[in-house]
């Protein structure tokens, strides 16, 4: 089957890429920019709120150990879904929730977790979660990459638990 990618949305990257590396089956992680239209864009350039670009953390991933559904599970439960543009007190487009599909079956895995999530009674707001086609990832700096790990931090920065928003 081979290695499958997917890119997340969930505010800062920093957090979500610390609770992905924690999953068997995840074989990288790397903390990026996605969904914009500039080229190669900076942090500087995507704190601007003008690229159009999300922080996002590209998870690769092999499906025979971890299935799409697992990693999306993950990703309702780290971040809040449904506010838009921000994130605890991150604030701006590039803090969107987002999932960049690389596939057509992750995007519909992605609307149907989508769909449970919301019918679920457990948020008290609709989600808002932007799915959409991958666009070119952009690696962000270095220093931005194992963040958390690197400064030995918890691995989130404002994750909410569901049913808590």
């Amino acid at each position: 089957m081979g290695i499958d990618t997917v890119c997340f949305g969930g505010g800062c990257f920093w957090g979500v890429e610390a609770e992905f590396q924690q999953i068997e089956g995840v074989t990288s992680t790397k903390a990026g920019y996605c969904g914009g239209d500039f080229d190669k864009p900076t942090y500087r350039d995507i704190c601007s709120g003008q690229t159009g670009h999300a922080e996002v953390v590209e998870v690769k991933y092999d499906p025979s150990v971890v299935p799409i559904e697992t990693l999306l599970d993950v990703f309702w439960n780290i971040h809040d879904p449904t506010t838009k543009d921000r994130q605890g007190p991150d604030i701006g487009n590039q803090y969107r929730s987002a999932i960049f599909c690389a596939d057509d079956t992750q995007a519909q895995a992605a609307q149907k977790s989508k769909e449970t999530l919301e019918k679920s009674g457990k948020l008290r707001s609709p989600v808002v979660t932007e799915i959409a086609k991958a666009t070119v990832f952009h690696t962000a700096e270095a220093y931005h990459q194992r963040y958390m790990e690197k400064r030995g931090l918890a691995p989130n920065c404002h994750a909410p638990l569901l049913g808590q928003q």
